[in-house]
């Protein structure tokens, strides 16, 4: 379904963000883009939303293609009428409007207005805890609350494809693990791809068909979610084990700079 051949991003002109990053998302997939901050997972998100001219950012080189569509140079309006929708990191939640009037923004862009009725059923149906808060202004939810509102949201959209940009930030694990099977019933039940950026990577492999590793705007390593949730190197330096199961500050492994297996 996406395919992102080989993209370079600038910003500002100068700052070269993204250093030719490929990786696919195939129809009915959840792919998981893995990698510490400021590894490159935003930006390749927001290269594929159109973005990233808010924050002057531009694709210097390569191609982003969907559904056989070239992407690039198209408007973020433009990529959400196509099925692309995506959930930014911090939730992102219209604070000043209520539950009901968040979910109807989601369809703001379509012109089945019967259809989107429905279809507002069917979020609450994935997230009954907003059942009873449709009248709530949204600034006042929880974090938990805010994130399962806005993944409805974009649900609004009916995507093909769903950009989720750090779904578990700020929350505890009891609610990350509800969010996080959360998203694997949409995609099983509505069919949709997801493109999932985490730090939390346990998480992410949980509930992914695939994955990539990002570090310093490239691929470093790509597979199963299965091999890569075995491999050595990703047990010690995103859940924290070693060989022998013992867990490691995270301050002792910075920037995978003691050990780069997958480089080599």
């Amino acid at each position: 379904m996406l395919r992102v051949n080989n993209i370079e991003v600038v910003y500002q002109e100068v700052i070269l963000a993204l250093k030719g990053v490929s990786l696919q998302v195939p129809d009915g997939d959840i792919i998981a883009l893995l990698g510490s901050n400021g590894a490159g997972k935003t930006t390749t998100l927001k290269a594929i939303s159109g973005l990233l001219r808010t924050e002057e950012g531009q694709i210097s080189d390569g191609s982003i293609d969907f559904d056989g569509v070239r992407l690039e140079g198209k408007s973020p309006a433009e990529l959400v009428r196509m099925g692309i929708a995506q959930v930014m990191e911090g939730r992102r939640a219209f604070e000043q409007l209520t539950v009901m009037e968040n979910i109807q923004m989601g369809a703001y862009s379509r012109a089945d207005a019967a259809s989107a009725k429905k279809d507002i059923e069917r979020v609450l149906e994935y997230f009954p805890a907003l059942k009873g808060l449709y009248r709530q202004k949204a600034g006042y939810l929880s974090g938990g609350e805010q994130q399962m509102l806005v993944i409805g949201r974009a649900l609004m959209i009916k995507p093909k494809l769903m950009l989720l940009d750090e779904p578990s930030l700020g929350l505890s694990p009891i609610l990350v693990r509800e969010i996080f099977e959360i998203i694997g019933r949409i995609n099983k039940v509505e069919g949709t791809s997801i493109l999932l950026v985490e730090q939390n990577a346990q998480a992410a492999l949980g509930i992914a068909h695939y994955g990539y590793v990002m570090e310093d705007g490239k691929i470093v390593l790509d597979g199963s979610a299965d091999k890569l949730a075995s491999n050595e190197d990703i047990r010690e330096f995103y859940f924290g084990l070693s060989n022998i199961g013992a867990r490691k500050s995270y301050r002792e492994v910075k920037h995978y700079k003691r050990r780069k297996r997958w480089l080599s």
